[in-house]
């Protein structure tokens, strides 16, 4: 099962004004740095899609490929909680397995809790999961699985009518019972109101300051993702060119014939070396 962190003590977080950290993470190596750094909340993205896997779409990975992962996640986090993002297929194609795939989150994957992005059906499947005894956080907003209905990935409720949409989905679904809401790319100040108006935390994924949590994309953070990236993904270091650099000293020392060196190689001793001569020899 994930870390010591548990869905009461994120909640307790907004009570006690503490900023809630929440980042991504697809492999062990990546939860086990990114556990010892102190966040609160380890995501297993479905945006590892593009992020990891070079896929166009987070709709095009499975529940077998994010449990895979999943998994692996679990095996590095021991402090902080961690959370399953459930694919398009699993919730928003078949309803009636959303609760069996939830729990497979759970009892396969070692996930505490799971997020589902906004749909037609979310508040039927939200209290379908919590009836099972599985803590769900929500996403509304830009939803990437359905970003398609909303006219592509741009900000949403940039108007009154279409912000009060946003509201009324995030008073519903707390009302359902999840313990927690991301809000992405909408206006800051929306997201104040939204934030001010719920008893549950708001995270923000592109929403400004004012939520009581912020998440990114790891692989955004730290430079290890080319493609195009939304606005208030923020580098904070470039582990990608590190990585460039070193593979590229490392081509020029195998071609230039400096690796491996003796530091990096293993010896044998030279009277059994001239026993091995005498013999082969």
């Amino acid at each position: 099962m994930s870390g010591e962190k548990t869905v009461n003590q994120i909640r307790d977080m907004k009570k006690e004004g503490k900023k809630i950290v929440m980042l991504t993470a697809y492999d062990f190596p990546f939860a086990s740095i990114i556990d010892k750094s102190g966040v609160d909340i380890i995501l297993v993205g479905d945006s590892l899609a593009n992020v990891v896997l070079g896929l166009p779409s987070t709709r095009d990975v499975d529940i077998d490929v994010m449990l895979h992962h999943a998994r692996a996640v679990n095996r590095g986090v021991k402090k902080a909680l961690l959370v399953g993002d459930m694919p398009y297929s699993s919730y928003q194609l078949d309803t009636k397995k959303a609760v069996k795939d939830a729990k497979r989150f759970v009892e396969e994957a070692g996930c505490a809790a799971v997020k589902l992005e906004w749909f037609d059906n979310c508040i039927t499947v939200t209290q379908e999961i919590i009836n099972s005894g599985i803590p769900v956080m929500n996403h509304v907003g830009l939803t990437p699985q359905t970003a398609d209905k909303l006219g592509g990935f741009k900000v949403q409720g940039k108007d009154a009518e279409a912000a009060e949409r946003i509201m009324e989905q995030a008073r519903a679904l707390e009302s359902a019972g999840c313990f927690s809401i991301v809000l992405e790319c909408v206006p800051d100040r929306l997201a104040e109101i939204i934030t001010r108006e719920l008893q549950i935390p708001t995270i923000s994924c592109g929403a400004g300051p004012y939520c009581d949590g912020q998440v990114l994309v790891t692989h955004d953070l730290v430079g290890l993702f080319e493609g195009k990236t939304p606005k208030f993904a923020k580098r904070y270091v470039d582990v990608g060119k590190l990585v460039e650099e070193g593979v590229k000293q490392f081509c020029a020392d195998v071609r230039d014939n400096r690796y491996p060196d003796q530091a990096h190689s293993y010896s044998i001793s030279e009277e059994e070396l001239k026993k091995l001569r005498d013999k082969v020899l």
